[in-house]
């Protein structure tokens, strides 16, 4: 359909400015960021050819003709479409553009190129700044576009697109741009390009794929040769040994830049570039302590390759002002005075001394890094500093040289570090990365034979340190993150460029002045934590020396190798143009073929050239459905098809060398139709489908033997009558047309008996594809009403019938049982096979079923009576004891053995349902093992997983929650004013929280009662991979039928009542859900749909399934899973202890007595409320399904008397030792601050005075380091009782931590202080404690020389 803003009709005056239909067209220019938002429109007659359209496209935007595309925009993704055609005289209505309505195309790249601009236009184009661009795409974030993105004086032609600029983009993977701006920066180096240029890969010795510089080459190649607007840099991050997941993460580029020149120096090594990263980027300084009293000095030298310059001393609220400012400040010297003195060598004591660092050596390429990201030591946070630091183009580093004799005689101390560079040294932070070579290789040597002589040489050197911007490396974003791009001058015009990923574009030097920076408003030091700016991050600089200044290789004086490289990328970029030329021609639809043989539908997709027959298209298909051994290739015909109705639209008869691109209408990137591959018999003959019948499927029912045959396809056309039709079906079926019923099923479930003869087909609802049921016989049911006739219920059965193919337990239950109910059917305790085939054969005495209902019913209801009398003798609803009930259980098998068919069981339409009020129980959710007491006859070994509908399970019957267990009803957010507001009516019936609902009304009557459901289960084979033993029942089931029902049908074949087992619904990847609400219908299941029978009890009305856990306070891991168990409503806390204390004894190994231990509220990891021993579930404690409960063992007795009472959980702190004693439970009669100091005082023995204490955060056990407790906590609140604001201590299970104020932190070392951040950090991440703040885990920037990572080694 077309969009409803597309549907708008043109003005009237513009359709009546000519006699023919005008078209309007309007083109959206996709090409470059800047036109994205504008359009173009054109007004057209009707009969305009396409190549007319084109030409006035490109007069209008200022494009050559014949290098852009134009491609269909009506809200369809532009990679999807087809470009029109460009020289075709197709006029543009037969082209499919439609007169009166809007028509929206895009223009795009041909072939990747982006479109040329014409050059009388491009020449005049002096548009100064105004349509400038710096900065991220607004697409990736609007920080750093100027305000005249959208000019409203657009013009085509002051675009600057590639071949303006003539250089080419990098295509961001995901969030590579701070790769992409090095490799650009890089590439525009010409010494570093010539010089890569040079290397010369040898295969022999080395993998392509995995060689570094190789791919830096392939990479330079295309940069400079490609006609691309952007290339790929998916190569050389693959020889950097990453995968597709490292494209998402992003780095500083200052760390990438280091890390790349140490695996290219590895990679250099023993071959002529081996030191040109030292050559091009190396510098030297000093590092020096001078002492004041007699003037020895100490130094060593040190290498660099970057500078790193503050941007605010630490500290302080302002920034220096420009890169200057920060360089002098980099080797101003420090004092080192009172505590701080100086051990001299000379003097033999500590001294006053000056340190400092003095540069000896500038490189030639002068990289400076700008120190924006700092970290705030009081939010624990990164930030970002945006304060304006100006540099200039032109920097003289002559004034930072060092000219003093460092050899005096004062100097006796001379330290030469004997390991190579490998980062950048820091003014207050010093790197460990020193080089022994102390020869100079830039021409500024500073190690002459004379003093004088190196004097004079340095005086001369300084003159000529005059160094040139050429690039800016710009980060746009916060210290979270951003986007990174460069801004480079080229050696070849001195002109700006901003290589901004795949955008490249012509700047300006105010642009660059707009990366200074600079914040608005006062700020503190620590202000712009999540302040955004767009500024500079790196500069580098290139030496101003006529001599050694490179130009870029041209063409002809590239190595030999080189030369063949850029041959063999252009050949490949030609092949793969070629490629994208015959993908542009190849229609794509999808393809059905239903396997003669195997009788499935198979799907496809058909790929085959516009210019390719339908012949050769037939002979495509027949070999992508691998006919080859089912049917001849002249068996086989394409037909156009709709799968989506099953309708066989039309076939090609006479056109097998009509090519396929005008059969399909051309090359589109969707069809409205697919293609079938239809197959006959070598006797049969092709049927020829004509546009515009109707497909109808036929299925003959035949009365006698209650069946609905396979359908036999027939076409018909709508303006038929229903006796023409009838007709039709009877020279298809051979059926007599004047006794002939036809019942049409227009949608799931709408049986619509087609009864007036003179009705046309279209009138009767009949479309594309149809299905209808004739039935021709001459009984008596004809003449009845149709809905009260045998027809429609067979039909109406055969519309709700499913097929389910159900899982049963691998193993029988249990001896007992098995002998009680299959006694009088094989004698022995024999398997379901054995047992069907005994009663197979006794199908002539068949009994009754209505009768076999009747009595089971009546004696499950007397079992029940029983039950329930004796669970009310015993005083206890979870007590009784199910092998009784086993034992007496009359199964209506007992009967029905002897005379119906266990393994064709048919319960048919006369079979009524009325559930027992036994069967009828509640489901819930289960554990891995039952270990419910009340299931001791059943061998707990062979009981497997089961969950609430709140739970999933996989099959091996690991649960994994949906929630995270937390209770949403819960029974103590007002706790304590329970105590004074008396009995409270619980909200929380076992109905409505458990999702389980009752087949019964107040009354007692079943709502099911009169309802006829088809059930017909019978043995099948197993699935693949199924487990060996397993059977399978495939059960044909009426899909109406209710959960209490089928599990009744089932209980014959699982051999247990329905209450002892479980339904679980198995989905895909094998995972399991149960299904628990037993008055639910089986209507959300469809054919071949599976389940899983699983052994266990399910519960009685008014029992919870409840998770017990053990509560630890003082171990590393709190919260120990011990059993699952079964509470009912009305129990006591105590009759629940009384019923787990065997289940601990025997499942648990803890042998407790009743007084030993209590139950308490557990939500998530948290303790809560303490149950008191007359407490009653569902009256005082609200329970739910899937119900989690702590057990806590006590060391004395219970303190807990009355729920007036708070148990909190108290800690003290010990900052002398800097230690965390263990917990222990103070119970306070009132919430009073003043008890809880008391009691705290009595423990600990601090005087009440002293005492402090603050509420842990968090989830329990409220971990918090020892080097953040005593100042991070919330210590001594001004508060008279805890259950207000800030504590809100209402219920129990609050940490408490306290101390003595009176006692001092203990003073750490450095080392001290680093050691127990360890031990902290090590035991807080074991517990899952967050250490410290980070958006983000940040992965650690590597390239791997061999290619790829050793996951051994680097699994971080």
């Amino acid at each position: 359909m077309v969009p409803s803003e597309e549907s708008q009709l043109v003005p009237k005056e513009i359709e009546s400015a000519a006699d023919e239909p005008r078209v309007l067209c309007i083109i959206q220019d996709t090409t470059n960021s800047k036109t994205v938002n504008e359009r173009v429109t054109l007004n057209l007659p009707a009969s305009t050819p396409l190549r007319r359209l084109f030409e006035d496209v490109a007069s209008k935007v200022g494009y050559v003709n014949g290098t852009f595309d134009l491609v269909w925009g009506n809200g369809v993704s532009v990679a999807d479409m087809t470009p029109l055609e460009q020289s075709s005289d197709k006029s543009i209505l037969d082209a499919g553009f439609e007169p009166g309505k809007k028509n929206f195309l895009h223009l795009t790249d041909k072939d990747g190129e982006q479109p040329h601009i014409m050059s009388q236009e491009s020449s005049s184009t002096d548009d100064g700044t105004q349509d400038r661009f710096i900065g991220p795409l607004p697409r990736e974030g609007s920080v750093g576009c100027t305000s005249d993105y959208v000019s409203q004086n657009y013009s085509y032609s002051s675009i600057l697109s590639k071949s303006e600029t003539g250089y080419v983009g990098l295509v961001n993977q995901a969030m590579t741009c701070y790769l992409n701006s090095l490799l650009q920066t890089l590439f525009m180096t010409p010494e570093f390009r010539n010089a890569l240029y040079k290397w010369e890969f040898e295969e022999s010795e080395e993998d392509p794929v995995t060689s570094i510089p190789y791919q830096l080459q392939r990479l330079f190649v295309l940069l400079q040769t490609s006609k691309k607007r952007a290339i790929e840099t998916t190569d050389v991050t693959r020889s950097f040994g990453w995968d597709s997941s490292e494209a998402w993460q992003q780095h500083d580029v200052q760390e990438l830049c280091r890390v790349m020149f140490d695996a290219l120096e590895q990679k250099w090594k023993q071959t002529e570039q081996a030191d040109l990263i030292n050559q091009l980027y190396q510098g030297k300084l000093k590092d020096y302590v001078r002492c004041l009293e007699c003037g020895y000095e100490s130094w060593r030298i040190d290498t660099y390759l970057d500078i790193p310059l503050v941007i605010r001393p630490y500290g302080s609220n302002q920034a220096f002002a420009s890169v200057e400012e920060a360089l002098h400040a980099f080797i101003q010297p420090e004092i080192l005075d009172g505590p701080n003195q100086y051990f001299c060598e000379r003097c033999k004591k500590k001294c006053d001394a000056r340190k400092g660092l003095r540069f000896l050596h500038f490189p030639y390429l002068l990289t400076l890094q700008l120190k924006r990201f700092d970290f705030d030591y009081t939010t624990m946070h990164r930030i970002k500093l945006n304060d304006r630091m100006t540099f200039p183009e032109e920097l003289d580093m002559g004034t930072f040289i060092d000219v003093e004799d460092e050899k005096s005689p004062q100097t006796e101390s001379c330290t030469d570090s004997g390991a190579e560079n490998e980062g950048s040294c820091h003014s207050d932070q010093m790197s460990n990365d020193f080089s022994n070579d102390d020869g100079v290789d830039e021409g500024i040597c500073l190690e002459t034979n004379s003093g004088a002589e190196r004097i004079s040489k340095v005086g001369s050197e300084k003159n000529s340190l005059l160094y040139e911007l050429f690039s800016v490396m710009v980060h746009s974003g916060s210290a979270a993150g951003g986007h990174y791009y460069a801004c480079i001058k080229s050696f070849s015009d001195d002109q700006w460029y901003s290589f901004n990923d795949q955008h490249v574009s012509k700047i300006t030097q105010e642009d660059i002045k707009k990366t200074y920076g600079g914040s608005s408003g006062s700020r503190g030091y620590y202000s712009s934590a999540f302040a955004s700016s767009t500024n500079a991050y790196m500069l580098i600089y290139r030496l101003k020396d006529s001599t050694r200044n490179a130009k870029f290789l041209e063409a002809h004086e590239y190595p030999e190798h080189i030369k063949q490289l850029v041959q063999k990328e252009r050949e490949l970029e030609e092949q793969e143009k070629r490629q994208r030329e015959i993908e542009r021609n190849t229609c794509k639809i999808k393809l059905f073929c239903m396997h003669p043989v195997k009788q499935i539908m198979m799907e496809n997709k058909l790929e085959v050239h516009k210019d390719k027959t339908l012949k050769e298209a037939v002979e495509i298909a027949y070999k992508i459905m691998d006919l080859e051994e089912a049917v001849p290739l002249d068996c086989c015909r394409l037909v156009k098809y709709d799968e989506f109705h099953d309708y066989l639209e039309r076939s090609y008869e006479g056109e097998e060398d009509t090519p396929m691109g005008i059969l399909l209408g051309g090359v589109k990137s969707t069809y409205m139709f697919d293609l079938l591959l239809e197959t006959k018999r070598p006797d049969q003959v092709f049927q020829c489908y004509k546009p515009g019948e109707v497909m109808v499927k036929v299925h003959v029912v035949d009365l006698k033997t209650e069946s609905v045959a396979p359908p036999i396809s027939v076409r018909a056309y709508l303006n038929q009558t229903v006796t023409e039709f009838k007709q039709l079906i009877s020279k298809a079926t051979h059926l007599p047309a004047e006794t002939m019923r036809v019942v049409l099923e227009r949608c799931y479930n709408d049986l619509r008996l087609l009864n007036v003869a003179n009705k046309t087909l279209k009138a009767e609802g009949f479309f594309r594809s149809n299905k209808v049921f004739v039935e021709s016989s001459e009984s008596l049911d004809c003449h009845m009403t149709y809905t009260d006739s045998q027809l429609w219920k067979l039909l109406d059965r055969h519309a709700n019938t499913i097929r389910l193919y159900v899982s049963l337990p691998e193993q029988s239950p249990g001896s007992q049982f098995k002998r009680t109910v299959y006694q009088k059917a094989s004698g022995d305790s024999g398997n379901l096979d054995e047992v069907c085939e005994r009663v197979k054969g006794s199908v002539g005495n068949m009994k009754s079923v209505e009768a076999i209902l009747e009595e089971s019913t009546e004696k499950l209801k007397s079992l029940s009576l029983q039950q329930q009398q004796q669970e009310g003798d015993n005083g206890d609803s979870s007590k009784s004891t199910e092998a009784s009930d086993f034992e007496n259980i009359e199964s209506p098998l007992n009967e029905r053995d002897s005379s119906a068919s266990a393994e064709h069981r048919e319960l048919e339409n006369q079979i009524q349902i009325s559930d027992p009020e036994n069967f009828q129980s509640e489901e819930r959710s289960d554990s891995d093992v039952n270990n419910d007491r009340s299931t001791s006859s059943v061998d707990s070994d062979i009981l497997s997983s089961s969950h609430s509908s709140d739970t999933l399970c996989n099959v091996e019957n690991a649960p994994v929650p949906l929630a995270n267990g937390l209770d949403s009803h819960s029974i103590t957010s007002s706790r304590r004013s329970k105590a004074n507001e008396g009995k409270k009516d619980t909200w929380d019936t076992a109905e409505e929280d458990s999702g389980t609902d009752s087949e019964y009304d107040e009354s007692g009557k079943s709502r099911g009662e009169a309802q006829y459901m088809f059930f017909k289960a019978e043995p099948c084979a197993a699935d693949e991979g199924s487990g060996e033993g397993q059977k399978w029942l495939m059960v044909h089931v009426d899909k109406r039928i209710t959960l209490s029902a089928f599990k009744q049908h089932l209980e014959p074949f699982v051999g247990v009542p329905s209450s002892h087992f479980k339904v679980f619904r198995v989905y895909a990847s094998n995972q399991e859900f149960e299904s628990v609400r037993l008055n639910e219908t089986l209507s959300s299941f469809s054919d071949d749909n599976k389940i899983t029978i699983r052994l266990g009890r399910a519960l009685k009305k008014g029992e919870y399934r409840v998770k017990v856990y053990q509560l630890l306070v003082n171990e590393t891991e709190p919260c120990k899973f011990l059993l699952d168990a079964v509470f009912a409503k009305g129990m006591t806390v105590r009759q629940s202890k009384e019923e787990l204390l065997p289940q601990l004894r025997e499942q648990c190994g803890l042998d407790l007595t009743i007084d030993r231990f209590r139950l308490r509220k557990k939500t998530w990891k948290n303790p809560g409320t303490v149950f008191l021993d007359y407490h009653i579930y569902e009256e005082d404690i609200n329970i739910s399904s899937n119900w989690e409960v702590f057990l806590e063992i006590l060391d004395g007795a219970e303190k807990m008397k009355s729920m007036s009472q708070l148990a909190v959980l108290s800690r003290r702190w010990r900052p002398s030792a800097m230690k965390l004693d263990s917990f222990q439970e103070v119970v306070l009669e009132s919430s009073s601050v003043d008890e809880l100091k008391e009691k705290l005082s009595e423990i600990s023995g601090i005087p009440l005075e002293n005492i402090e204490f603050a509420k842990g955060r968090g989830t329990f056990p409220c971990d918090i380091s020892v080097l953040e407790i005593h100042q991070d906590l919330d210590w001594n609140p001004k508060v008279s009782t805890l259950n207000v604001w800030p504590l809100y201590i209402c219920d129990d299970g609050a940490v408490i931590f306290y101390r003595d104020k009176t006692e001092e932190l203990m003073e750490l070392t450095d080392e001290q202080r680093n050691e127990l951040m360890k031990k902290e950090s090590s035991r807080l991440q074991k517990t899952g404690h967050r250490v410290t703040y980070s958006p983000r885990k940040e992965k650690a920037l590597k390239i791997y020389l061999d290619g790829a990572p050793n996951k051994d080694l680097t699994q971080d």
